[in-house]
């Protein structure tokens, strides 16, 4: 039975309309994570460094996807809660038209200056071939994954986010197999993993356009847009939280990756890769919530329905306050394996991977609360609120604190720096918290 956007959510309801979200994107993340496994064990340590050098461009390019997914499905979801349908599928077709002609534009421009590109984020030596073989590849695919990030929200809008899932689901496996096959069997290198993902995020990306183009009985489905530069610049308003969120990670990545070539070279970068693919998996729950939730909290923003927005606010918190505890507990038990996993093969590499992972894992206990201000402050329409809270997380303080602590803690204060930012931003976004809850009614 389909769970309506309309409905009275327990937390038995919540977390099965979210779950689907949830998975979504932990198996977006799996993209990466998979080439970094294949690449790292069967390639070797150059390769995997020269990956996490170029992957914090690709990621930061896609984020036009997401800031469009997230923007528009909570302006979307708002016009479908005022009962405006037809209106809802008009702006819904227009954000996704130019989501595909901004993707085409950026890939043609990626793919012609990668190797200018893959030296300016610090690639030297073997290193620039390597990461401008993967990079221009992967600008194949480039427009489909930022479709694959726009369908992503606006699958939960349409009230279909099973349908995302299987989508997501799909184009995941279908990299695990190719990645197996490219790099493992037919040893085609790191071309073989940029092949993979290519392919499978053409699943993720194109799959979801034959199904809004064709008859559904979801809540959307493609019309003839209408341009409307209001509701674009509404929609990058609502979604520059996002926007912000991932080119800040990018800039912030590659801050990281530059300090760790400081400190301690190759086997720096290596170790910080392993730590931040399993962080995308980890973190990816926070966000898949997030996703989730946010067209929930718009439709009843919309509807006006304010009992209903105190109860998902309540619930969600009390969600993400034990799901981060749980996180954390279950990073420090893992580390061993999961280090192993990725760089097993190098005894030094593998010790400096997995005391990194352990210190990097403390802030599991709060990004969650940080994450989700972000998106609810943007499923209410309030973009600069949501862009002041990721601004400040995902650049501001990080960025200092990259910058500061290695000075006086060596390689310690890099892996400490995302746990400090994160009790930094906290105290911010309780302050927002606090401060609007009068104007939205949800305490």
């Amino acid at each position: 039975m389909n769970i309506q956007l309309s409905e009275h959510f327990t937390y038995k309801k919540l977390l099965r309309f979210i779950l689907p979200s949830i998975i979504m994107m932990v198996f977006t993340s799996i993209y990466s994570v998979v080439d970094g496994i294949f690449v790292s064990n069967f390639v070797g340590k150059s390769a995997f460094a020269s990956v996490n050098l170029i992957m914090p461009y690709l990621m930061g390019i896609s984020a036009l996807g997401f800031m469009i997914g997230t923007g528009g499905s909570a302006f979307v979801s708002k016009t479908l809660g005022e009962g405006k349908k037809e209106l809802a599928n008009q702006y819904f077709s227009m954000l996704v038209t130019i989501a595909a002609i901004g993707g085409f534009v950026l890939s043609v421009l990626s793919f012609i200056f990668m190797r200018r590109i893959v030296m300016a984020f610090g690639a030297a030596g073997d290193l620039i071939d390597y990461c401008t073989l993967y990079g221009r590849i992967s600008c194949i695919s480039l427009t489909a994954f930022m479709l694959q990030n726009v369908f992503q929200s606006f699958f939960v809008a349409a009230g279909k986010p099973q349908l995302g899932l299987k989508v997501i689901v799909a184009a995941g496996c279908t990299n695990i197999v190719l990645d197996a096959l490219f790099i493992g069997v037919l040893h085609f290198g790191i071309a073989g993993a940029a092949f993979a993902t290519m392919t499978s995020e053409f699943i993720g990306g194109l799959l979801p356009v034959v199904y809004f183009f064709r008859k559904n009985d979801s809540l959307l489905h493609f019309v003839k847009p209408v341009f409307d530069i209001r509701v674009f610049l509404k929609t990058c308003t609502n979604g520059s939280s996002e926007l912000m969120t991932n080119l800040s990670m990018s800039l912030v990545n590659a801050l990281y990756n530059l300090q760790l070539m400081k400190i301690a070279g190759e086997n720096g970068v290596a170790a910080y890769g392993a730590v931040m693919y399993v962080n995308f998996i980890f973190v990816a729950t926070f966000l898949g919530y997030a996703i989730g939730c946010a067209p929930v909290i718009s439709y009843h923003y919309g509807a006006g329905n304010h009992a209903e927005l105190k109860n998902l606010y309540k619930k969600s918190m009390s969600i993400i306050l034990v799901w981060g505890v749980i996180l954390f507990g279950a990073a420090q038990l893992l580390a061993p394996v999961l280090s192993k996993i990725f760089v097993g093969y190098n005894t030094g590499l593998y010790a400096m991977t997995l005391h990194g992972f352990r210190v990097y894992a403390i802030a599991f206990l709060i990004i969650g609360i940080n994450i989700f201000g972000s998106s609810f402050f943007t499923a209410l329409n309030n973009g600069l609120i949501s862009a002041v809270i990721s601004f400040l997380r995902t650049l501001v303080f990080q960025v200092i604190m990259v910058l500061t602590l290695p000075l006086w803690f060596g390689i310690n204060g890099i892996w400490s720096a995302i746990s400090i930012a994160e009790a930094l931003t906290l105290i911010m976004t309780t302050t927002f918290f606090v401060r609007q809850k009068d104007k939205y009614h949800y305490l």
